[in-house]
């Protein structure tokens, strides 16, 4: 009991033992959330994000850098507490900002990690379901779903920190109108493709193997999936969207 007196007389070895415990503690929380999430299969789920790929360039990973922000929070924490105690700064103004700012940063950090891996992530598998797909129109998905999600992360992250996101809303809204306006102008051609193709699925005028002329286009079907058609001949391929496979009608060539 004297001795604890004695270094709290003390501030400057107050200081240096918070500190030291802040040190070992933030060490420990690192270690102990790196295991966490390897063991909950992070590292599978966003293995091949161009986040992850980044990461890896620099000699670390997604699941190391959450890892270490869990570790700095705890050592930036420490260090806040050692200074207050030293009495380095004002108690009452110490402490207001310290509960108030340095946790939201943390989140907005977070926020922002999680927010491009899981941006990567949707940019992939939809790029993977969409790969047999032949039209333009569809390669721009992809893209847009991953900058829509950095757009929301990014707006949470600044809203953590006091930034005023007002204008960034409303920005956002106008973007979410533009987005179902001029989508559905621009994939009108793609929904109509996809109703047509279901169509010729269900109906199956034509089957692989048969000989057609479409519109100018004449040559032997090689694959029929919900959104086009694809036939070749001797000399060309062609990939023919479904809506325009009912537009100009098909013709069935006898051998």
């Amino acid at each position: 009991m004297v001795e604890w007196r004695m270094v709290a007389d003390q501030p400057a070895a107050l200081a240096a033992a918070v500190l030291a415990v802040g040190i070992l503690l933030g060490y420990l929380v690192g270690k102990l959330n790196k295991r966490l999430l390897t063991a909950a299969g992070v590292p599978g789920a966003i293995e091949g994000t161009p986040f992850e790929r980044t990461a890896q360039s620099l000699g670390t990973s997604t699941v190391t850098i959450v890892a270490r922000l869990s570790s700095w929070f705890v050592y930036g924490v420490a260090v806040l507490t050692a200074i207050h105690i030293a009495r380095l700064v004002n108690a009452q103004t110490f402490w207001l900002r310290v509960t108030s700012f340095v946790p939201q940063l943390f989140i907005a950090a977070l926020v922002l990690i999680v927010g491009f891996v899981v941006a990567d992530k949707a940019e992939l598998v939809i790029s993977e379901r969409l790969r047999g797909v032949k039209l333009p129109e569809v390669s721009i998905l992809p893209k847009v779903v991953k900058y829509s999600v950095l757009y929301i992360a990014s707006l949470v992250a600044l809203g953590q920190i006091g930034v005023n996101t007002d204008a960034l809303i409303v920005l956002l809204a106008v973007y979410v109108f533009g987005l179902v306006f001029l989508g559905g102008l621009a994939f009108k051609d793609f929904l109509a493709s996809g109703a047509a193709g279901v169509y010729l699925l269900l109906n199956e005028p034509y089957g692989i193997g048969d000989n057609v002329r479409i519109g100018k286009h004449e040559g032997i079907v090689q694959e029929v999936d919900v959104f086009v058609t694809h036939i070749e001949n001797d000399e060309e391929e062609f990939i023919v969207p479904n809506s325009r496979v009912l537009e100009e009608g098909i013709v069935r060539m006898r051998n």
